[in-house]
């Protein structure tokens, strides 16, 4: 099977999608805030701005989630190797956002238990298990279990492992869907006002003494907006966007920081281990490693740390050298070894790091900066950052906003349900939330009983990636064929009609790589089916 050497497609579509004018007739051209960045902090920011009632805009240059966004470890968890670093705050703020994170989105987010092997000569067992008892304690737990110490000889999870790694220690951290997250927050984001605007960039942003006019430029041409205030959240372009897009008012310097790229590559091999547990693996250079199991037939192996150099961040690709280091590193603990040859695909994204002068990639702080400017209209720039705390970021950020443009509005997403998350309609309210597995367990076969002529794979991974928005993507259907033709396995007319018309997508690789990973799954002629189909009835494909 031959795959794209990335998840990471151009700007590939001529429509803007339902979060703006299908038709291309410009929206209203006043708004409070102006968010430049798709990524999962600009859908974040968006959707708590909405939700607290501000007129948002959102444009994207590209496809939501098209670069780092679709691109991380897609773990929601607290960093355990950043307590080396000693970055305690960060841990402590990340560990408390994954079981909010948890509950409220149990379909594409859900607990996982990781394995760390011991090997002396890393690190002794007694900083191994302070670190975990550490992990375990600095924020309240609800939903996930802690730590203990595992005899790898008949655990489960030691089977695949070379017979020298008798110990190992288990932890607790979660899972997300990366890509689909920024999705469901751009969903909710457009359900609460904001106007959502993909493949369409900022091209310019003057600045005057009380607003901005920014100019978009989009498939349907140019439009000009006035907005309040401007959020930067272009993640590894944010600096590129203080310098060469956004115009001062009276001179001043608007970029102040300098952005560190920093990419990490993955690949996926055909799966090395049939257990529900990931590993994590200590290297002798000090960094780690996770081997995760992925879309059932695979493993998930990752990441590099690796200085960027340049200003082209969106290019940014897998090496050779990287691959080998992956393999190599993997090959450590696994009996069997992990080749290049077995590399089904790969993907690399850059993080968005804040220059801090250290030497070391891996050791550059993954927290996040807000920094506002109130020189003349509002500019809120937002440095790094990860995934598990964007909604903290999100919540953060919404607070300077109103805080800049002198109405400050109350927080409401802790606690709130992400899009599709609120599985009460399903399994009723009383039960929902026990747990986000056992929620979502018990929604898969309310999903099945009340479509019992819904193949059984299918529903699961509809239920996966849609959660109670399943209802929306099945319509009327009541038989597998009034789901439309298939244009490939398991997926048919009708979901790539929502994709289409609900999520943004305008592309094969929007559809195969970002809105779910089925192009891992198809072979080359089924992806070019799907490629065809959304070419025809978007007016686009993949780019060339």
């Amino acid at each position: 099977m031959s795959f794209p050497a990335s998840s990471q497609g151009g700007p590939a579509a001529d429509r803007n999608g339902p979060g703006g004018d299908p038709s291309g007739r410009p929206g209203d051209d006043r708004c409070d805030v102006l968010i430049v960045g798709g990524g999962i902090n600009g859908c974040g920011i968006a959707r708590d701005l909405a939700g607290r009632g501000w007129k948002v805009v959102l444009c994207e240059k590209d496809d939501l989630a098209a670069h780092t966004s679709s691109s991380s470890t897609k773990l929601i968890h607290g960093g355990l190797r950043y307590l080396e670093h000693y970055e305690f705050s960060l841990v402590r703020k990340a560990l408390q956002e994954r079981e909010v994170l948890l509950k409220s989105a149990p379909h594409i987010m859900w607990p996982l238990r990781f394995v760390m092997p011991h090997d002396p000569s890393m690190r002794p067992a007694w900083m191994v298990r302070l670190g975990l008892f550490m992990y375990d304690h600095l924020a309240r737990r609800e939903v996930l279990r802690g730590s203990r110490t595992v005899d790898l000889r008949r655990h489960p999870a030691g089977a695949p492992l070379k017979p020298a790694f008798r110990r190992g220690f288990v932890y607790s951290d979660g899972w997300v869907d990366d890509a689909r997250l920024v999705v469901l927050n751009a969903i909710d984001a457009r359900a609460r006002g904001a106007e959502v605007l993909t493949r369409t960039a900022c091209v310019d942003a003057r600045r005057g003494a009380d607003g901005w006019t920014a100019t978009l430029e989009g498939p349907a041409g140019r439009r000009q907006l006035r907005a309040r205030a401007i959020v930067n959240a272009a993640g590894p372009w944010a600096e590129a966007f203080l310098r060469g897009v956004a115009r001062p008012a009276d001179g001043e310097a608007l970029a102040t920081r300098q952005l560190r790229l920093v990419k990490g590559s993955h690949i996926v091999v055909p799966r090395v281990f049939a257990h529900d547990h990931a590993y994590i693996f200590q290297n002798p250079d000090k960094r780690i490693i996770f081997a995760i199991p992925y879309e059932d037939d695979f493993t998930l192996i990752g990441t590099t740390d690796i200085e960027l150099p340049g200003d082209q961040p969106g290019a940014a690709r897998i090496d050779a050298e990287e691959i080998d280091y992956l393999c190599t590193q993997a090959s450590r603990y696994f009996a069997r070894p992990v080749l290049p040859a077995d590399v089904v695909w790969s993907y690399s994204g850059v993080r968005p790091l804040l220059d801090d002068d250290s030497g070391d990639p891996s050791s550059v702080t993954r927290d996040y900066l807000l920094e506002s400017n109130t020189a003349a209209a509002p500019l809120l720039s937002v440095w790094g950052g990860k995934i598990t705390t964007f909604r903290k970021l999100g919540e953060d950020a919404a607070d300077e906003v109103g805080r800049m443009l002198g109405d400050e509005r109350a927080p409401w997403t802790d606690g709130a349900f992400m899009a599709g998350g609120d599985l009460s309609d399903w399994i009723g309210a009383t039960t929902a939330r026990a747990r986000p597995d056992d929620d979502f367990a018990r929604f898969v076969a309310a999903v099945r009983q009340r479509h019992p002529w819904l193949d059984a794979a299918l529903a699961h991974r509809l239920a996966r990636a849609y959660g109670a928005r399943i209802a929306e993507v099945l319509g009327d259907a009541r038989s597998m064929a009034e789901l439309g033709p298939a244009v490939a396995p398991g997926l048919h007319e009708r979901e790539l009609t929502y994709l289409r018309d609900q999520e943004w997508a305008c592309s094969g690789d929007d559809v195969l790589w970002r809105r779910s990973k089925l192009g891992l799954h198809f072979s080359a002629a089924e992806r070019a089916r799907v490629d065809a189909w959304m070419r025809t009835h978007t007016g686009s494909g993949m780019p060339a």
